[in-house]
């Protein structure tokens, strides 16, 4: 019964794989317009670059996967390929949400200042609470990384910084890997089997997802009141959503596929991740209209240029004057400057050039930072070594003595 009940759903599958694709492609088409749109409004105007390159690579997420995801639903046999893109761009875009955090704080520079302000509020509470005068170097471990992120100072942006670097080297690496073992047919992609790569990615990767996601969570949990005015919940759960909807996704149905829940015949399960990923990111870009709206940046801060916006607000309310109610009216002007129009040719060049340099410095970083531990501990075993061959030699060396010396003695 079973087998027949399984060719039945497959058969059921196949006979909802067009319209589930029309469906999709329409959500995707949605997507693309509205994702495309708002990249565009960022580009003309893009009159801070620091904050702005990191966002366009957050809302280029959405045409990406929906892209990747209608090609793998059309033609499941480039499904691996349009996996592996997709995986490698979310690491990139976690990164570039990181970055964008940061470049709202003010920069490194300033958000180094703010973690050591941090930690020398909680550096005084201890003292006047009369710790020991260890405090400082028990406070700066990092076990407080998980309890008491804040105590850290700024060795909490470079823990932060390394667990998204980590992420996007990693996922790269594991895509590239899974590739060539795709071309050896040993992947078995959602096949949790021994003999298979699969599982042993899926491992590694979840691991390192989680660990920046909880550096991401951790840094967010010291700044957030800094970054009020960006309202940064709003973006944090929207790109957060994006991260785990894709991946956990696409674990639990590989995991209800390997149990017996769904059936693991042919490109059911790629078919239906790509179709949730399609429907999900219709809905994503609408979110990123609103979330990551390009409004606060069409208004320099300053008069240097741009033409003068007065807007006034009028409110009307009642106020109480010995029992008898007056209307009272209220205005409020204020007066923005509407920035020009800026060049979308010299804004995608700012974002690849700059943001590419950005990337490289801090991948070049977290690779020092990974060597670093290594070297000195060979450097250790080496002079533990050497040590040892040393106190060897000068052992012999007294042992020869005592049998010269002795050889001495008898002659004489």
């Amino acid at each position: 019964m079973a087998p027949n009940h399984f060719s039945n759903f497959v058969g059921t599958y196949k006979n909802l794989r067009p319209p589930a694709a029309i469906i999709a492609g329409c959500s995707v088409l949605g997507a693309l317009v509205l994702s495309i749109f708002l990249i565009m409004q960022h580009l003309q105007s893009y009159n801070n670059p620091a904050e702005q390159k990191w966002i366009v690579a957050v809302i280029s997420m959405v045409p990406i996967y929906a892209t990747e995801s209608i090609i793998s639903l059309w033609n499941p046999r480039l499904s691996l390929a349009c996996d592996i893109l997709r995986n490698c761009y979310e690491a990139f875009a976690l990164y570039s949400f990181g970055r964008y955090l940061i470049a709202c704080l003010g920069g490194e520079g300033k958000v180094v200042e703010l973690l050591e302000d941090e930690y020398a509020e909680h550096l005084r509470k201890s003292l006047s609470d009369g710790l020991n005068e260890n405090y400082d170097m028990d406070d700066r471990s990092f076990c407080n990384f998980f309890w008491h992120p804040g105590k850290l100072g700024k060795d909490l942006l470079t823990i932060e910084k390394f667990g998204l670097v980590q992420y996007m080297i990693l996922k790269t690496v594991c895509a590239l890997l899974a590739f060539i073992l795709e071309l050896f047919g040993v992947y078995g992609d959602g096949e949790f089997k021994w003999y298979y790569g699969y599982p042993y990615i899926a491992v590694v990767m979840n691991f390192s997802q989680m660990w920046a996601l909880y550096c991401l969570v951790q840094f967010y949990n010291v700044t957030h009141e800094r970054l009020q005015p960006i309202q940064p919940l709003a973006k944090f759960i929207s790109f957060k959503a994006i991260v785990f909807a894709t991946w956990w996704q696409g674990v639990g149905i590989a995991v209800l596929c390997a149990f017996g829940v769904l059936p693991n015949e042919g490109k059911f399960q790629t078919g239906l991740q790509d179709f949730l990923i399609c429907i999900e990111m219709g809905v994503a870009a609408v979110a990123h209209v609103f979330v990551f709206s390009a409004k606060p940046y069409n208004f320099l801060p300053s008069a240097a240029y741009g033409k003068v916006r007065k807007e006034t607000k009028e409110g009307a309310l009642e106020i109480d004057d010995e029992n008898r109610q007056k209307a009272a009216l209220l205005k409020e002007t204020s007066s923005r400057v509407e920035s020009p129009r800026t060049s979308v040719t010299e804004s995608v060049q700012d974002i690849v050039v700059e943001g590419g340099q950005r990337v490289v410095k801090d991948v070049v970083l977290a690779i020092n930072q990974a060597i670093g531990p290594v070297e000195k501990g060979v450097t250790r075993i080496q002079q533990t070594f050497q040590h040892r061959a040393v106190v060897s030699s000068d052992d012999e060396e007294k042992e020869s003595d005592i049998q010269v010396e002795r050889d001495v003695i008898i002659l004489a």
